[in-house]
């Protein structure tokens, strides 16, 4: 039976005082722990520089400590965070998730429901189509199109739909999922 090299071990060790380390961090910010495991990681840190200092030619051997390296490096980065949010009273990434009622889902509403049967005559009802469609766009952060552009579509949109035999088109302004929707859509005429 051979004897494992010493920079096995010492891999060894630092593996386990990595799991170790990440167990305590964890115990801190979950609450378990009074005070952040300084010791560990103290420990932890030189074993990292001791053989970081090391030559170690075996590639295997290489690629392990690395991989360990980065793996430290990764939570330190991510503990230092945790520990400047907790400092500055705000949640971190060690936060516990808010419960469903605190988190808020976007609102779907209907900003404004209006008939047509000629828009070219109903100017004030295109106005307040055009003003309502305007507002939500910008409050989403999407782009608004230009007035003419918005009247040409309405037309076409009434023109298609009588030409089909209906005698009003309805337009609806509604914001669903956070996304503006814009729609139009046939009034069934009673007939007598």
């Amino acid at each position: 039976m051979t004897e494992a090299r010493p920079i096995d071990r010492e891999l060894a060790v630092l593996e386990t005082e990595l799991k170790r380390l990440e167990a305590e961090f964890n115990m801190f910010f979950a609450g378990r722990l009074a005070r952040p495991p300084w010791e560990t990681r103290t420990r932890v840190q030189a074993i990292v520089n001791r053989l970081d200092r090391t030559a170690i030619t075996n590639y295997a051997e290489r690629f392990r400590f690395s991989t360990l390296q980065s793996r430290f490096a990764t939570f330190v980065e991510l503990w230092d965070r945790g520990m400047r949010a907790r400092e500055e009273g705000r949640p971190g990434p060690f936060a516990p998730p808010r419960p469903p009622d605190q988190v808020r889902a976007p609102i779907d509403r209907t900003l404004l429901v209006t008939t047509f049967s000629d828009p070219l005559h109903e100017r004030d009802k295109l106005q307040e189509l055009y003003s309502s469609l305007s507002e939500a766009t910008r409050e989403a952060g999407e782009s608004v199109i230009p007035f003419q552009k918005f009247a040409e579509l309405v037309t076409t949109q009434v023109s298609a739909l009588r030409a089909k035999g209906n005698s009003e088109v309805a337009f609806r302004v509604a914001v669903k999922d956070g996304k503006v929707a814009f729609t139009a859509r046939a009034r069934k005429t009673e007939s007598k």
